[in-house]
């Protein structure tokens, strides 16, 4: 397994920053009530880890080592600063619904994580490579809250669409099944926090069983000896 598929296999699966690292938790269990909210925070986030891994990777040589960290910071609020204007400009209605937690992307731990950890070590691809791959992981995971609560909690999914991809998604929201009164306990941060349990649950089972599927003794295959005498 070369470098890229090692990075796109950890960051996705093996050492997913929600799942394994269990980093940037407060934006994902707050804002992923529907399908659309978690992909258009993934996509904002995974913006900011490619640039501020490209960033971070270039001037590392150029930054003392005291004063890194408040660096690294500056770098990736300026990259949140203009995800922020570019979705004021362009989704005014989802930047409303995602409310504070736009800004609040600076202080993800995920981001900060990775900048320290990987971009300010390696050259400019690699560190590119390490933030799309993390953001695509951290982006599955908040989309597969978002629709298990979106249609637990409403019956119907990619409600909302049209606030991300403009007036021709107006027809994308499906209703699955017709409910008088939403189910809140999906809704409200409780069954954020259940259904994020259920998919590190879901996670550690399928490690297990490929663990398991690996080590499982193989029968070993005697060879006979036949004689004239036998």
């Amino acid at each position: 397994m070369n470098q890229y598929q090692d990075l796109a296999s950890a960051g996705i699966w093996k050492n997913n920053p929600a799942l394994v690292q269990l980093l940037g938790l407060c934006p994902l269990l707050a804002v992923t009530a529907t399908l659309i909210n978690g992909l258009a925070l993934g996509l904002a986030t995974t913006a900011v880890l490619i640039g501020s891994n490209v960033t971070v990777s270039v001037v590392r040589n150029f930054v003392r080592n005291e004063i890194r960290i408040p660096v690294f910071v500056m770098v990736i609020a300026a990259f949140v600063t203009i995800i922020q204007l570019l979705m004021n400009a362009f989704t005014y209605e989802l930047y409303l619904s995602l409310g504070i937690f736009i800004p609040l992307i600076v202080t993800n731990c995920a981001i900060i994580g990775r900048a320290e950890a990987f971009a300010s070590k390696n050259p400019v691809v690699p560190a590119a490579f390490d933030g799309l791959m993390m953001g695509i992981g951290f982006t599955i995971v908040l989309m597969l809250l978002g629709a298990m609560r979106e249609i637990l909690g409403s019956g119907t999914l990619l409600a909302g669409a049209d606030r991300l991809f403009g007036p021709v998604a107006k027809e994308w929201p499906i209703e699955l099944f017709a409910t008088e009164q939403p189910f809140l306990l999906a809704i409200l941060p409780p069954g954020a926090f259940i259904g994020m349990g259920l998919l590190i649950a879901a996670k550690n089972v399928i490690d297990n069983r490929a663990a398991a599927r690996q080590t499982a003794p193989t029968d070993k295959v005697t060879r006979i000896r036949v004689t004239a005498d036998s």
